[in-house]
């Protein structure tokens, strides 16, 4: 685990009921990983069994507070609320959701099918409206809650190659601006971050290329990749109570490139 003498460390966060979605690697398993290291009780749903089950692990070894795992295919709404409900009904109310789960994999305009965009809708953004659905009760109950979602600067290059995850990335912004409307009454934030390239593991081995990085370097103002560990400290502030003016934002991290 991350030295939490170098950064931030949040009091509000300490024993707050946390659900990161996508949370068994890449971005997701970082914020795991940083809410851990506030003392946070953090649920993480993931349909990559063996990889969260590791990261639990892991995260109880190195003294956090045991993570809670649940396997769960979020394109399946009903199997997404059953994990829902048994995250609430072992951890209690949820205080903060990040929706961090998607998929980036690469297409063509020629190559979608009507079944190819409804999974791509259905793996990017729509379990993003339906989790958020599922803890708001809890939230209003309690007079306050934190929803961030990840967008992606995607949509804003605009990204080739790529036509329905940009679509749904930009659907996201849309989508965080009318919940935080909705439920600011109730003391209840719902911000978005939009991530640039970010030096997972995954996207390392994909799409890193050598031609893909020099792209990067040369868009960039910082002549050097983003971390997942410093998205992650974003999602702390924002999901944070020294946050608590902050509602329906698109918080932009990628060095400088847009």
């Amino acid at each position: 685990m991350p030295d939490r003498g170098l950064y931030a460390s949040y009091p509000s966060l300490r024993s707050r009921v946390v659900v990161v979605t996508g949370g068994a690697s890449g971005i997701g398993a970082a914020i795991v990983e940083a809410f851990a290291a506030q003392a946070s009780q953090v649920a993480f749903l993931d349909v990559q069994a063996e990889a969260g089950r590791q990261l639990a692990a892991r995260l109880e070894a190195a003294g956090a507070p045991a993570p809670l795992f649940v396997e769960c295919d979020l394109t399946d709404i009903a199997a997404l609320q059953t994990a829902v409900a048994a995250v609430i009904g072992k951890l209690g109310t949820v205080d903060v959701l990040v929706n961090n789960a998607g998929n980036d994999t690469r297409h063509t305009v020629e190559e979608v099918t009507a079944e190819f965009w409804d999974r791509s809708i259905a793996v990017n953004l729509r379990h993003q409206f339906f989790m958020a659905q599922a803890v708001l009760p809890g939230m209003r109950n309690a007079g306050r809650g934190s929803i961030v979602n990840m967008s992606s600067i995607a949509w804003v290059i605009p990204s080739t190659n790529v036509p329905v995850y940009v679509t749904a990335k930009a659907g996201i912004v849309g989508m965080t601006r009318t919940l935080a409307r909705e439920v600011g009454k109730e003391n209840i934030r719902v911000n978005c971050i939009l991530p640039g390239a970010i030096l997972t593991e995954r996207q390392q081995r994909l799409w890193f290329t050598p031609a893909y990085k020099a792209e990067v370097m040369a868009a960039q103002a910082l002549k050097r990749f983003i971390l997942p560990e410093e998205v992650a400290r974003l999602v702390l502030f924002l999901a944070a109570d020294d946050s608590a003016a902050i509602t329906g934002q698109s918080c932009v991290i990628d060095g400088g490139w847009v």
